[in-house]
């Protein structure tokens, strides 16, 4: 098993001991860490709602699986982190403008807090492409 760190200036650096996301040649899947709302040209936190912030963090998560020659369309599972369940509704509609079909499975669940006290935080396991 090979192990590949991942690392794109086209998304937030890490903020604190992780990867953004590691490949595995062996099983020829990539595991994001989980993205939140920042703007990777800022380095700020994206204004607006839950809405706005869900659409920064899927095209954050877009481009570190570009990062590893995948894309949203390999995405096989995700985790969607809220900070208030009352925000799903909000949260699903732009996931479900970013998976139009064969969406991945998906878990979401609420949490007491997230980093920089974003409303979402999203990771993902992909499938690289042969």
């Amino acid at each position: 098993m090979t192990k590949t760190i991942l690392q794109t200036e086209r998304a937030p650096k890490a903020v604190g001991p992780y990867s953004q996301a590691v490949a595995v040649s062996a099983s020829k899947l990539v595991f994001t860490a989980g993205q939140i709302a920042i703007d990777p040209t800022t380095g700020g936190i994206v204004s607006g709602g839950i809405g706005e912030q869900t659409r920064q963090v899927i095209r954050n998560l877009q481009a570190v699986l570009a990062s590893a020659g995948a894309g949203l369309e390999c995405a096989v599972k995700t985790t969607v982190f809220l900070k208030d369940m009352n925000d799903f509704s909000g949260m699903n509609r732009v996931y479900e403008s970013f998976f139009k079909t064969d969406p991945p499975a998906r878990s979401t669940v609420e949490v007491s807090r997230l980093p920089k006290d974003v409303l979402v935080e999203i990771e993902c396991v992909a499938e690289i492409p042969s």
